[in-house]
């Protein structure tokens, strides 16, 4: 069965690329990437997937791949071990507000256009908004787990 390429945002004029459904499923079903990182690509008014992170890449490699002067919307699987001693795995959504140094375009198009890509991806624990690389800091996403909010 033949899928559309993108299915359109009318708030905000951007469409989601099919592969970005598709990499998220996949990673839910077999966890083949550590962290997805997806940009608008404003001549093709949708959002693509920009980097995957393989499985067995670090937190660190993950915050490297982040652009320190544009927007970007990211999923990490984030492993932990309960009280219980128990492997748990999480998948946050990031939405990466670059600092000051972003266009404000870019800022207002991510803005409009991140619950709608959000839904697109069912199956995400939390959220974090970042303007800034402190406010991802892997203790943030660690607390934000053992709280379970």
């Amino acid at each position: 069965m033949a899928f559309p390429r993108s299915s359109s945002n009318a708030s905000s004029g951007m469409g989601i690329a099919e592969d970005c459904k598709d990499i998220f499923l996949e990673h839910q079903r077999k966890k083949t990437h550590r962290y997805v990182i997806f940009k608008i690509d404003e001549k093709q008014k949708q959002v693509v997937v920009e980097k995957t992170g393989g499985a067995t890449e670090s937190y660190d490699d993950f915050m490297a791949s982040l652009p320190e002067n544009d927007c970007r919307y990211a999923i990490y699987d984030f492993d932990f071990v309960t009280e219980e001693n128990c492997q748990k795995s999480k998948i946050f959504f990031i939405a990466w507000w670059s600092p000051s140094t972003s266009r404000i375009r870019a800022k207002m198009l991510y803005a409009t256009s991140k619950d709608r890509f959000k839904r697109e991806l069912d199956g995400v624990d939390y959220e974090i908004q970042a303007t800034d690389p402190s406010e991802l800091d892997l203790e943030i996403l660690r607390d934000r787990d053992l709280r379970g909010s």
